[in-house]
C-alpha cells in the first residue's frame, strides 16, 4: 500500500506530512525544498514524484511510505499499486490567500491578476480530480478538512490512522498542529 498525502497547494499537506512522520509511518521525502517562512516545519516532498506523468513507474518506491503527490499528478498513478490517499481539503479563499502571500514574499505576486479565474480554475480541477478519485477501485480516499486538524487534531490523527489501518502514535501527530501557523484566515 502506498500513502498519498495531496490537495490543493496550501491546503495543509505538509501539515499532514507531519504528523503521519511523527506518527510513526515512514515518509518518502528528499529535503530539496527546504523549510521557510511559508513552511517553517518544512514541506516533506520529493522532487522526484513531478516525473511521475514520464515515468510512472517512480511511484513504486513509496510502497510502504507516505508520500506527497500535488493534485494534478494523481491523475497519473498507475493502477498496479494499492493507494490510500488522504485528501486535505481547505475553503478556496483561504488557499488563494495563502497562494498570493506566499507569492508576495518571493516577489512572484501579480496584483492585476483576476483571482476569480483562478478560483474557478481550481473548482474544475477538483472536480476532475474528484471524479477520478472515485472512479478507482484500487484507490481508496479519505477527505480531511483542514479546519478540523486544527480544531480537532487528535481525532483527526485517530481518524487517519483508522483509514491507513496502520498502528500510528495520535498524540505524537496531534502535538504537530501549531494553531500559530494557521495565518490566513477567512470568513
Amino acid at each position: 500500500m502506498i500513502t498519498i498525502v495531496s490537495g490543493l497547494p496550501r491546503s495543509g499537506t505538509s501539515l499532514m506530512m507531519q504528523m503521519l512522520a511523527a506518527g510513526g509511518m515512514p515518509v518518502l521525502s528528499d529535503g530539496e525544498r527546504r523549510a521557510d517562512v511559508d513552511n517553517p516545519r518544512g514541506y516533506l516532498e520529493w522532487e522526484r514524484i513531478k516525473q511521475l506523468p514520464k515515468d510512472p513507474a517512480c511511484i513504486a518506491e513509496a510502497e510502504g511510505k507516505a508520500v506527497k503527490v500535488i493534485s494534478q499528478l494523481l491523475l497519473s498513478l498507475p493502477p498496479q499499486h494499492e493507494y490510500r490517499v488522504i485528501f486535505m481539503q481547505r475553503p478556496l479563499p483561504e488557499v488563494m490567500a495563502s497562494q498570493d502571500e506566499m507569492l508576495r514574499r518571493r516577489g512572484n505576486f501579480n496584483p492585476g491578476e483576476d483571482n476569480s479565474v483562478v478560483t474557478r480554475a481550481f473548482q474544475d480541477h477538483l472536480s476532475d480530480v474528484y471524479a477520478w478519485l472515485n472512479g478507482k477501485a484500487h484507490v481508496r480516499v479519505n477527505r480531511v478538512q483542514y479546519h478540523t486538524v486544527l480544531h480537532e487534531p487528535k481525532q483527526t490523527a485517530e481518524t487517519v490512522a483508522e483509514f491507513l489501518e496502520v498502528a500510528l502514535d495520535v498524540e505524537a501527530m496531534a502535538k504537530q498542529v501549531d494553531g500559530t501557523l494557521y495565518r490566513q484566515r477567512r470568513k
